[in-house]
Parts: structure tokens; sequence; C-alpha cells
């Protein structure tokens, strides 16, 4: 009975090498401006509650993550885009 508790609390070992290697697509695209009245765009780096996705998840470097924050940033205040939203 306690073998039977020991194997299952042994850590597995992760295959970590399966993951894909995350890329910055504004690199790869070749796009140098982010434009803030692009609301469609924009909302791909909008979770639900429309809080700015991190660069770990987006896989965008610091340079375009910067942009991309200044141009929903700048989305908001003209109201193209919501500051957060009214769903509980």
């Amino acid at each position: 009975m306690k073998s039977q508790f020991n194997s299952a609390l042994q850590n597995e070992s992760i295959d970590r090498s399966s993951k894909q290697k995350k890329f910055c697509r504004f690199k790869k695209s070749g796009i140098k401006y982010i434009d803030y009245k692009d609301s469609d765009f924009l909302k791909q780096f909008i979770n639900d509650q429309g809080k700015i996705l991190p660069r770990r998840i987006t896989g965008t470097s610091l340079k375009y993550q910067k942009k991309v924050a200044q141009a929903i940033k700048r989305a908001r205040h003209l109201g193209l885009l919501p500051f957060s939203t009214d769903s509980q």
C-alpha cells in the first residue's frame, strides 16, 4: 500500500523540448508601426477582462510589447477599446 503512494508522489519528467518556440510576430512579418486605430488587431493582445497580455504569453519582443501597450492605451483613451468589461 505504501509503495502505491510513493509512486504517485514521484515527480514525472516533463518533456519541454516539444514546446514550440515563441517568436515575435512583428519581427517575423516586418511590421514597424502599430496602428492604435486598428482595434481588431489590438484585441489579440487583450484578454477577456481587458488586461494587456504579457510578453511571455504573446511572445512579442520587448521593443514591440512597449509599442503594443502604448497603442492599446491610446485606443482606450479614444474609446476604441474598453478599459474593462462589465461581465461578472
